[in-house]
């Protein structure tokens, strides 16, 4: 499978992962101090090829992606899930600890967010659905993001990402009831 979009991964190990489910080039932050150089040539990448970025599940991932996502407008996100970055054995989390089939698909899934999408879901919708200020809203908000391959948000976020998304009502709905039936069954 090859790869057209330029990858933004944390580090070589990333690349490696990468190199090893599909044909594509990457660009590495080398840790969330991203440089004002590695700005650049991401700036560069979307210009000529598009850029995927592609981080780990975790604070300093998503702290990586928003910095690039707010210096370069209209990249694609892909997100693995936790469950399927842990490493066999050993601490750390992250892309490198993905199947080469678990890397493909979340590549074949990346998509552009879109953070000026009309409002569908509101922030009451969260509320009465779990997801914010309840027991169980993290654990909700996990099996939520798995559902929607939007990835893991705090309660802060996750609005914002369901609309840069552009998840409507309807899937968002879909997903909820999935994930209270998968809970009674539990």
């Amino acid at each position: 499978m090859k790869i057209k979009e330029i990858i933004v991964v944390e580090g070589k190990d990333d690349t490696v992962a990468i190199q090893r489910a599909v044909n594509a080039d990457t660009i590495e932050t080398n840790g969330s101090a991203v440089s004002p150089a590695t700005i650049e040539k991401i700036k560069h990448a979307q210009e000529k090829r598009g850029v995927i970025i592609f981080t780990d599940p975790d604070y300093p991932g998503e702290r990586i992606r928003k910095i690039v996502a707010e210096a370069v407008p209209g990249c694609k996100h892909a997100f693995v899930h936790k469950k399927d970055a842990l490493p066999k054995s050993g601490r750390g989390i992250g892309v490198e600890h993905a199947t080469p089939e678990v890397i493909r698909e979340s590549l074949k899934e990346a998509h552009v967010l879109d953070a000026e999408q009309e409002e569908v879901i509101t922030q009451d919708d969260l509320i009465h659905a779990g997801l914010i200020g309840s027991p169980q809203s993290k654990d909700r908000r996990i099996a939520l993001g798995e559902k929607l391959r939007i990835g893991y948000t705090n309660g802060k976020q996750l609005h914002k990402r369901l609309r840069m998304f552009n998840i409507q009502k309807e899937e968002f709905k879909k997903a909820l009831m999935e994930i209270i039936q998968e809970e009674e069954h539990a």
